[in-house]
């Protein structure tokens, strides 16, 4: 398989996340958060740190899926965190509430310990939602349901189809609340500017803009991906108490995000018939969760990906 993508083109490991009025962009060795502020351009860079650094071993396959997973959750939960510093607003009482209870960790155990606390806190907090909404309640769905359909091979697949729709239906919503709207055009920024470098153009405002808001690398994909993986992974228990189907989902989600991450690295990396049909349904699900940007949405993310590019472009591509 070619990892060229085209004439003059190529697949690169740089990637990035929509924050509140802002982008960051990760490229192999730098990490770039922009947050565009009424005084202008608000730029944070840091050297990129992955667990397979001091952990060889977490970035064997298979391994590395569930590991880079934990990890980008905890970076974007980082960034949305810095970026909505920048927003807050005190006469808000769910901001001054959470403003209370950051200040009570910071006073407890200090304030860079208090940050990495309130961080994982939302972390596995996020954890939880995601396997609540997208796993555990499918299941129990499909649990009332099972009474009338006794082929096991068929409740797993009913149970699929009810995760599938669950999440569809949670973007649908997510794409029709105001406090999103912004952060999806910020989020087609980040996939244009990705695509205008990838293409080797200069990246400029209308380079950019011409480029496709849908990315094979997007976390969206990699979300519908791990849906579509878990009907085949869970199709293997057999159990027929739906507490037990329960417990058997939450154990074996690691092999599924394991398998999902595999599969969108091979997507986002190679281009070809195979992983244009791998990449089709998740890029069609992005135009629920990217819009067109503005210009000054354009020139955040380039002044995002223009700090993460190594002086040897080499580097940053697969």
């Amino acid at each position: 398989m070619s990892e060229k993508t085209g004439k003059n083109t190529f697949r690169t490991s740089i990637g990035g996340q929509a924050l509140m009025e802002g982008i960051m962009m990760r490229g192999p060795k730098k990490q770039a958060i922009v947050i565009n502020t009424k005084d202008g351009f608000v730029t944070k860079t840091e050297d990129v740190k992955l667990p397979k650094d001091k952990y060889p071993i977490l970035g064997f396959v298979f391994i590395r899926g569930v590991v880079n997973f934990i990890n980008a959750m905890t970076v974007g939960m980082r960034a949305i965190t810095y970026s909505a510093e920048f927003m807050m607003d005190e006469e808000v009482e769910d901001v001054e509430n959470l403003s209370k209870f950051d200040r009570w960790i910071e006073e407890k155990m200090g304030t860079e310990k208090g940050e990495k606390v309130i961080i994982g806190i939302a972390v596995v907090l996020g954890i939880a939602l995601m396997i609540g909404l997208f796993f555990i309640l499918p299941t129990l769905l499909a649990g009332l349901v099972s009474r009338f359909v006794n082929n096991s091979a068929m409740q797993s697949a009913l149970e699929g189809v009810f995760r599938i729709v669950i999440f569809i239906a949670y973007l649908w919503l997510a794409n029709h609340l105001k406090e999103f709207k912004r952060m999806w055009a910020y989020h087609g920024a980040e996939h244009k500017a990705i695509y205008c470098y990838e293409k080797g153009l200069p990246l400029t405002v209308e380079n950019v803009a011409q480029q496709s808001k849908q990315h094979p690398r997007c976390g969206t994909s990699f979300l519908f991906i791990v849906m579509l993986t878990s009907i085949l992974v869970f199709s293997f228990t057999t159990w027929t108490n739906v507490w037990m189907r329960v417990v058997m989902r939450i154990l074996l989600l690691p092999v599924v995000i394991a398998i999902s991450y595999e599969i969108i690295r091979l997507a986002g990396r190679y281009d070809n018939l195979l992983t244009r049909i791998i990449s089709a349904p998740g890029k069609a699900l992005q135009k629920l969760t990217t819009s067109e940007p503005d210009e000054k949405m354009i020139e955040t993310a380039i002044e995002a990906i223009s700090q993460v590019i190594p002086e040897c472009a080499d580097e940053a591509k697969w």
